[in-house]
Formats: structure tokens, sequence, C-alpha cells
């Protein structure tokens, strides 16, 4: 093992596996879009809270029979590809506009946004507006909803690595039970706080789901299989078919706080991303 300090992932993984390990995680590794507060003169390339600008014609999304869902984030798609092509890294987003993610948050707990009852699908929402943004009015937000401070975004491009006990994992390193991840480098303290250090969690668009409790993956798609036994063996085969589309973390700055200091997260099929279909995004929310 080496005694410097690894500079990228994948060094990280071949100073601390053995070399058929690595090589399978480092082919986990999955570009993505990393956004921060912008400062200033950096390009601003999204928005978390503050109020929207939609269309005219388009309406506010609500969760019919509870009220208005609450305005989390806006993102340029194509600002966001041509940062990260002017990198040389090419990303899964075929479209231009903005994507625009509503999230119904419950002061009191009452009603909970669950990714195993579709019955609550409606309190989340993706909306894919046109280009020009920028140019749209302001709509205010309604009585009722969720309203956060609003926060520029710019982007940084990098590899994004996939949480220790991420099912790819699992199937990449050959894992037979979920405790394995703890016998295996990929789990030790060291391993995981490096890749902290080179892959820090934050809000993000594409690439590897930073999970707080668990994979992400698994509990869309036990939703999407109708609420099945987390035993099913269906559930493994669903999961992988699933990818992160956005995430976006606690920010007191926006004054967001999802349950614990928690992480809302919206997952794509990759067909559906190729061909823009955010609609068929699907939702889940950890906290610690």
């Amino acid at each position: 093992m080496t005694t410097s300090t690894p500079g990228t992932l994948q060094e990280l993984a071949r100073a601390h596996m053995p070399a058929q390990d690595a090589e399978r995680w480092i082919g986990l590794l999955k570009p993505g879009a990393r956004l921060r507060r912008a400062r200033e003169g950096e390009r601003v390339v999204g928005l978390l809270g503050g109020e929207p600008r939609l269309p005219e014609g388009v309406e506010w999304p609500v969760w019919e029979g509870r009220g208005p869902l609450g305005f989390v984030a806006a993102v340029d798609c194509g600002a966001i590809r041509e940062t990260a092509a002017g990198q040389g890294v090419d990303l899964p987003l075929r479209t231009d506009g903005w994507l625009a993610f509503f999230y119904y948050e419950d002061d009191e707990a009452l009603e909970i946004v669950d990714a195993g009852d579709p019955r609550t699908w409606a309190g989340y929402r993706v909306l894919h507006l046109p280009v020009g943004y920028e140019e749209l009015p302001r709509r205010a937000t309604p009585e009722g909803a969720a309203s956060y401070d609003e926060v520029p975004l710019t982007a940084e491009i990098g590899l994004t690595a996939p949480a220790g006990d991420a099912v790819a994992v699992a199937r990449a390193l050959g894992f037979r039970e979920p405790t394995d991840e703890y016998a295996h480098p990929v789990g030790s303290d060291a391993f995981v706080e490096e890749v902290r250090r080179l892959a820090p969690s934050t809000h993000q668009l594409l690439g590897n789901a930073d999970n707080v409790q668990g994979p992400v993956e698994t509990e869309v798609a036990r939703g999407v299989l109708g609420g099945v036994d987390w035993s099913d063996p269906r559930l493994e085969e669903e999961a992988q078919r699933w990818t992160l589309l956005a995430q976006f973390d606690s920010d007191e700055e926006a004054g967001m706080c999802w349950g614990d200091c928690g992480v809302l997260y919206w997952l794509i099929r990759p067909e559906d991303l190729a061909a823009n279909r955010f609609e068929e995004a699907r939702f889940t929310w950890q906290c610690c």
C-alpha cells in the first residue's frame, strides 16, 4: 500500500484494493456535476430555492388534496453540459432548457412522500422548462407551499464514486451478504474517508448517488415493483435499472433541512434520461 495521498479516485482504489477489485470498482465511477454556491464571477448554472420562473400556462405543481409543492431547485442543462464538455467530459444529458424540482414538505410530518407508496408520488415533480428560463417571469410561491432562500449554484465536473453499499458494488466485488462490505477495503474507514475527500457529498446532477442510509436505487425499485418484500429476488435486478438524476442535500444557506439533515433524490432509467422523459423520474429521500 502506498504511503502517499492519492490524488484521484482511481489511484485511491489501486492503493487500497486487490488489483482486480480495484479495476472493477473503477469501472463503476460515473461523471457528474457537483453543485455548490457560486462565488462572484463564477458561471451560475442553477438555483436553490427562491421563486421559480414558469412559462404562462404551466401550473404550479400540486398534490391534490394536500397542497402545493415547494420549489427546491432549477438547473440549466445546456450550461452544465457545456461546462462538462469544456473539460472533455461527456455527460449523459441530451437536452437544453432547465429542470425544475419540486417536493412536498410537511413541517408536521403528517404527509410523507414514500418511494414505496404510489399514493404519495404526487408529492414530487420534475418540470422540463424551455431555453430562456432566465427571461421568464417569476412565479410567486402559493400559500401553503414550503419556501426556501435563493442560492445561486455553479457546477464542478468530476467523477463520482458509488456508495460502498450500492447494489452495483456488491455485484462487481462479488458480495453475497450485505455485511461483506465491512470485511472488504471498500468498506474501511480509511477508504471511505478518502473517497469523501476526493468526491465530497453535495448537491449533484447525474453520477452516482451518495446514500445516507442504504441504496436509494433499491428503495425506488421496491416502489416500482409495487412495494414488494425486501427479500424479493426481483428487487436487485430492478435496482440496476435506475441511475441518479439529481440529489439535493440539506442546505443551511437556503433554509433546507430534509428530516434530520437528509437528502432528496430523483432517479431515472438511462433510457428515459436519453429520451428526455424526465416525468418518468422517481423519488426517494433519506436522513440520518
